[in-house]
């Protein structure tokens, strides 16, 4: 008789974990086929002449998304480290670590996108003058303190601790760096004292490829976030083994 509960208890979660690769593998080409056609969209369609930006303006298509990715990310990671403080459990400072990574690297993509944008609107790759690049570049710092953090504890628990208390600071940071700061000082770029916004300047039209822009890029984050969480798993075990 109890053979046959296990049997049963082994093959119901057979099933369930090949439902729930079924349902990832369908919701991966989903992502994979909404970033082509958003890209393929970004690119090829036509889209008004807005001055100065001209045809730069694709760039809104890959720029903005990017950092919504971020921030998102930094969500989750803010997330899993108020529960590792609530519930010290080893598993959510693994997840809270993935996704700050994940955060970094659209936080260094919309970096590098924004420099490009720069270059071809303001005529400079990089301007000490401009607060919101600076802020955003002090923000990722802010975010490679984090690791730099981690990596000068060899304890577990201390390490897992002092993260996720360093990464709440850090979360709170970025609301400020980002979107209120730079709102209150002259500058260049969209949304900032003096200047209008992108919702302002931004011809109805990108929006039926911006908007599905930030779901993709999120679903994208979330994607690398799921394989980079996997992968440190799977690292956490085989280092403790």
């Amino acid at each position: 008789m109890l053979i046959k509960v296990l049997i049963f208890v082994y093959l119901g979660f057979k099933k369930l974990n090949q439902k729930r690769a079924l349902t990832l593998k369908i919701w991966k080409y989903i992502v994979a086929l909404g970033m082509t056609g958003v890209i393929a969209a970004g690119i090829l369609i036509s889209i008004p002449q807005i001055p100065i930006l001209e045809q730069t303006a694709r760039n809104l298509f890959f720029h903005v998304p990017m950092w919504m990715a971020m921030f998102s990310m930094f969500a989750i990671s803010f997330y899993y480290s108020i529960r590792y403080l609530n519930t010290p459990n080893i598993s959510f400072d693994i997840k809270a670590e993935s996704a700050a990574k994940v955060g970094v690297v659209f936080g260094i993509c919309g970096l590098l996108t924004g420099s490009l944008w720069a270059r071809f609107t303001w005529g400079t790759w990089w301007t000490f003058a401009e607060p919101k690049m600076n802020l955003a570049a002090l923000a990722v710092m802010i975010y490679y303190a984090y690791f730099v953090l981690r990596s000068a504890f060899d304890d577990e628990q201390k390490r897992a601790k002092l993260s996720a208390v360093y990464n709440i600071f850090a979360v709170t940071t970025i609301p400020f760096l980002l979107y209120v700061v730079p709102r209150q000082l002259e500058s260049l770029h969209p949304g900032a004292e003096g200047n209008p916004a992108f919702s302002e300047i931004t011809a109805p039209e990108l929006r039926f490829v911006l908007y599905p822009a930030f779901i993709g890029f999120i679903a994208l984050a979330f994607w690398i976030y799921d394989v980079v969480h996997r992968y440190k798993t799977v690292q956490y075990h085989a280092e403790n083994s």
